[in-house]
């Protein structure tokens, strides 16, 4: 009987040239004299019996062999298709800038006919770009006076990229505070440790902080241990009012915030607060 029913589009139906491989009772690989993307990609019959992929065969070797899960008896009669395209198989294509359609009625889509770039459209409208510029990855809307926004999956808006040059955060933007590790040097680095603390065990020295970036501020909190009465030696890169550094509370475990805000070449304080209770 002639196929009743709308034709396959696309795609081909190849046997595979296995005639190489000697079926000896023993041996469960064997070559496919092609590619293959996926176990589902192939038609298999194992002396007229329809194998089940992933069952009773697996691809080997990044697909150019099949592995049999029992070894096909002594001069067993292996037929194999391919199917390429037509039924699940791979997308292997240069589109070459062609539109890549990505739903049902045809308005969701990604597009590279911009050289170097990739356009994603929404509901027919073009919304975003993927570019490059000077090595950077640049994401840019491509749609005038919309925002780009990040949610929660239950839909909470999180942060809002908005279109008049600022970004709000509905939940707070923390820095997770830092403990640095105390020693007769104290190391501070601003780029991965902008809020911390260190609990001084003796007299102590403070590096500059390093990795500042211009117009940064970045804080610190300075306790005392069980003992108290310990001091700081501030590197000459923190820049104190009148220039002169401050004296830190002696008390045993209390503590004394500074904050600084960087100009490109010293850290100047812009806030203390001291003799801090901290439990």
């Amino acid at each position: 009987m002639a196929y009743i029913g709308k034709s396959i589009e696309s795609g081909t139906f190849s046997v595979l040239d296995t005639s190489g491989n000697t079926y000896n009772g023993s041996n469960t690989t064997f070559s496919l004299g092609s590619q293959v993307g996926s176990p589902a990609q192939l038609l298999v019959s194992h002396d007229g019996v329809l194998q089940k992929p992933g069952t009773d065969y697996s691809l080997a070797s990044g697909g150019t062999q099949i592995t049999f899960s029992t070894a096909p008896a002594s001069g067993a009669s292996i037929f194999i298709v391919e199917i390429s395209g037509a039924v699940g198989g791979p997308l292997a294509s240069d589109l070459n800038g062609a539109e890549l359609i990505l739903d049902a009625d045809g308005d969701t889509s990604i597009t590279a006919d911009t050289d170097d770039q990739i356009d994603i459209k929404i509901a027919n409208t073009d919304h975003i770009k993927l570019a490059t510029s000077s090595g950077d990855t640049v994401i840019q809307p491509t749609t005038d006076a919309k925002d780009i926004i990040i949610k929660q999956f239950d839909g909470t808006e999180l942060v809002n990229f908005n279109d008049g040059a600022y970004s709000s955060f509905t939940s707070a933007a923390v820095n997770p505070e830092a403990t640095l590790t105390d020693g007769s040097t104290v190391s501070w680095n601003a780029l991965t440790q902008p809020v911390c603390k260190v609990t001084l065990a003796g007299n102590r020295t403070l590096s500059s902080a390093t990795g500042g970036v211009t117009g940064q501020f970045i804080s610190i909190l300075v306790i005392q241990d069980g003992t108290g009465s310990r001091t700081i030696t501030w590197n000459a890169a923190y820049e104190f009012k009148d220039d002169t550094a401050p004296t830190l509370t002696t008390t045993a475990a209390k503590g004394d915030i500074f904050v600084f805000r960087y100009n490109g070449s010293k850290w100047l304080e812009v806030g203390r607060n001291q003799n801090l209770t901290l439990s």
